[in-house]
Order: C-alpha cells, then structure tokens, then sequence
C-alpha cells in the first residue's frame, strides 16, 4: 500500500504563509524555507514591537508634561509627588492632553500639586 501524503492540506498550510510572507523581498516570499524564517522572525518582532509601542508612547507624554510644568516653574518628578500627595489620580496620556488642550486647567492642576507639596 503506498505511503498517504499530506496533500491538499499541505499546499493549503503553505499557502497561509506565503500569504504572511507578502511584500519581503526576493527568496524571503517565494522559498519556502526562508519564507518560514522570515514569517516567525517577524512575529517575534511584531510581539516585542507591540511593548515598544506603549513604551514610546509612555516617554511622549513624560516629555510633554515636563516640557509644560517647567514652563510653570516646577520640575516633572516633584510634579508627579505633588499630585500624588494631592489624590490626583490622572494618568499620563491625560495630563499631557489637558497641558496641550486646555493650559488653564493645567495651571490649576500645577497649583494644587505645589500647595500639597508644601502642605507636607
């Protein structure tokens, strides 16, 4: 009795990656060996890219609300511990949206961050 092979089932499993593999260039889309190779490489880098992502964007915002507590005469980290100290509890996406959107709550909110400090 011959062998049964993979068949239809095989092609069709291949073809899933080819179709992963489109847009790389030369034998990194038509081999099939490098086309495996370069399709798992590229989930790996799709997976650690993904915790980049929030990292940069994380850095933006620092950036942003130390860029505008220091335009108000206070450094970020101090910032930081006054609202804290204050029970503030606004995320960093939304502090830097409010110091570019809206300055004048953005003032109110540095004030209330430098009379908790001085409070403590």
């Amino acid at each position: 009795m011959p062998r049964a092979q993979k068949g239809a089932a095989r092609r069709q499993a291949k073809v899933r990656w080819f179709k992963l593999a489109k847009g790389k260039r030369g034998t990194r889309s038509r081999c099939w060996r490098r086309v495996k190779d370069a399709v798992m490489r590229a989930d790996i880098y799709r997976t650690r890219h993904r915790k980049h992502v929030k990292r940069d964007y994380r850095k933006l915002w620092i950036v942003r609300i130390n860029a505008a507590t220091r335009m108000r005469g206070m450094q970020y980290s101090r910032f930081v511990a006054g609202l804290k100290l204050a029970n503030i509890g606004l995320n960093r996406k939304m502090l830097s949206e409010i110091a570019i959107a809206d300055p004048q709550a953005f003032d109110k909110i540095v004030e209330t961050a430098k009379s908790a400090l001085a409070k403590a």
